[in-house]
């Protein structure tokens, strides 16, 4: 099952009459097993977005395992995310207290007293999409990344180490 496949339960939730508890009950989701924080980000929340599903529709995603992983900060500097997105990451970076202050204001509290997020990113190891690719890619949570660039740039509070969901096959 991919992205691709999923069309017509998108345009289910898009219309209002699926809700995240009925669309997690789905068989074919529910098969899965995922945490629902990455069902949530991934496919609930990304699964219709045009430029994600250019760039993620077609991955097996029976395939993806899921676990927390801690990051080391210094790991997300160049950190890529997908193609149809690529500038998206440094754009925020250029300036993230703004991005940290149209957020609610817990965002910014977690980003001042802990320097992090306050919820982990989705990343995935690019074997996934490219056999021949190495490392990690961030598939959902740019804006959470560019913050941490942006901050580090900036040298504003950051945590040396960071909680993400890795998806690996």
């Amino acid at each position: 099952m991919n992205l691709n496949e999923l069309s017509s339960l998108m345009e289910c939730r898009q219309d209002g009459g699926l809700s995240f508890e009925r669309f997690r009950a789905v068989p074919s989701l529910a098969a899965l097993h995922w945490p629902d924080d990455v069902l949530r980000d991934f496919l609930f929340e990304h699964g219709d977005h045009g430029p994600f599903v250019d760039d993620y529709g077609h991955l097996d995603l029976s395939a993806i395992t899921w676990t927390p992983e801690t990051i080391p900060a210094a790991d997300f500097h160049t950190m890529p995310t997908g193609e149809s997105e690529a500038g998206l990451i440094e754009h925020i970076a250029k300036n993230p207290v703004h991005w940290v202050t149209v957020r609610p204001p817990e965002v910014g509290r977690r980003w001042e007293d802990h320097g992090t997020w306050l919820r982990p990113p989705l990343l995935i190891d690019r074997r996934l999409l490219d056999p021949e690719s190495s490392g990690l890619q961030v598939l959902e949570g740019r804006t959470r990344v560019g913050v941490l660039r942006g901050r580090l740039r900036e040298q504003l509070h950051v945590a040396p180490e960071h909680q993400a969901w890795v998806g690996r096959s």
